[in-house]
């Protein structure tokens, strides 16, 4: 099984891409939270899940380590295919999305297109002892209920979640230590450039 790959961007687009190792084009489905992290680069290295079926071998590109895990989670639960954990994976962070099982939180799964109230349940039912293991990835220093809180006003005033995600992400990357309303006020700010 392949498990990585490391070559040049032949073609892309925001769910797949064609990757060329060593003279070889391979054709890597990716979630466009990966898209967004190689978009500007020539050259790539995946964290690769090959997906074996009876009638189809297909690779699923990503790249952190961590999104890989959550993938794989999400596609060993009943009725999750590849497309529906790819199509979760690009509509919320890897963190926002472990964040949201562990707290139970079925309106933050449900506000990705194509994810359901019974598919979220099943999410959260079954994966909510099993996520301990992925690591926190990138974003370490957080505060989990400060970023979702922030998340959610910004929802709530009417952003795009994916938009408010990236917004405070940002912002806490420049510093972790932001007050809740100091966040708020900033990304409203960044928001409104």
């Amino acid at each position: 099984m392949i498990g990585y790959l490391k070559g040049k961007i032949i073609s892309s687009k925001p769910t797949q891409i064609i990757l060329d190792v060593n003279g070889v084009g391979y054709k890597v489905g990716i979630s466009i939270n990966t898209f967004e992290k190689i978009v500007d680069k020539e050259d790539v290295s995946l964290f690769i899940h090959t997906h074996v079926k009876e009638d189809s071998i297909s690779l699923y590109g990503f790249f952190t380590e961590s999104e890989k895990e959550m993938f794989e989670l999400l596609i060993s639960i009943s009725g999750i295919g590849p497309k529906i954990a790819l199509g979760l994976l690009s509509g919320i962070s890897v963190e926002s999305l472990k964040e949201a099982i562990e707290e139970g939180n079925i309106a933050r799964i449900t506000a990705v297109p194509g994810i359901g109230r019974k598919t979220a349940e099943r999410l959260v039912l079954e994966l909510r002892s099993k996520i301990e293991g992925i690591s926190a990835g990138e974003f370490t220093t957080v505060q989990p209920s400060i970023k979702s809180e922030a998340i959610s006003a910004l929802t709530t005033l009417g952003y795009n979640v994916k938009v408010a995600e990236k917004v405070v992400r940002e912002l806490l990357i420049e510093n972790s230590n932001y007050a809740l309303e100091d966040l708020i006020k900033k990304a409203l700010a960044n928001l409104n450039k």
